[in-house]
């Protein structure tokens, strides 16, 4: 296959994969990739995922990147709290839950992280259009649950505080009865000890 065939026919791939390329040539040989890769034609993610070098890459391409290369994922904890604008610092990781072991990939486009949920946990994610693609990422309510399970050691009302959590902005877009019910399905003490401790905060700091 030539480059410009393999290009025409997955124009409007964001990331594809080597079983993408063997769907449109079954005798497809793999030194070619080592080949459009040195001539800079493309660019590998992880093993056998690639994007073509003159892709734009958006926030919007990078979560859905993050989701595909690391299946089933979405995106939660510090970057979902970022993308929600709930901390003010930027976030340079993109971090995601998945029902798979915990893994990083550290790649030329980025470091993705991934931390491991049981399947009971795995919801409370939205899927997000954009260009006619989509991208999974945890709901407001699902983040917080999500950022507070990992982190056990969130438990106070300064270590909360030291967030800097935008107030204004989880009052604006949370759904309380959506959280509480997101709540009863994680049926853990412990971490319905940190959402209390949470509540208070915010509470203390809305009065």
């Amino acid at each position: 296959m030539q480059y410009i065939n393999l290009k025409e026919k997955l124009k409007n791939y964001t990331l594809f994969s080597l079983a993408d390329i063997i769907k449109i040539d079954e005798n497809f040989g793999r030194a070619r990739l080592n080949e459009w890769q040195n001539k800079g034609y493309i660019k590998k993610i992880i093993k056998n995922y690639y994007i073509f070098t003159d892709i734009s890459l958006n926030e919007s391409r990078i979560y859905e990147i993050a989701n595909k290369i690391y299946s089933p994922s979405y995106i939660s904890l510090e970057m979902a709290l970022s993308y929600y604008n709930l901390i003010p610092e930027g976030v340079y990781e993109i971090t995601s839950a998945t029902t798979r072991r915990t893994y990083t990939f550290d790649t030329k486009i980025g470091l993705f992280r991934y931390r491991k949920l049981k399947p009971s946990l795995f919801f409370g994610f939205n899927l997000v259009e954009y260009n006619g693609k989509y991208y999974k990422i945890a709901s407001i309510e699902k983040t917080i649950l999500d950022f507070l399970y990992f982190n056990p050691k969130i438990n106070t009302i300064s270590a909360i505080e030291s967030l800097r959590l935008n107030r204004n902005e989880f009052l604006h877009i949370v759904n309380e009865e959506k959280f509480n019910k997101f709540i009863d399905i994680f049926n853990n003490k412990e971490l319905s000890k940190r959402i209390k401790v949470f509540w208070e905060f915010i509470n203390n700091v809305r009065s």
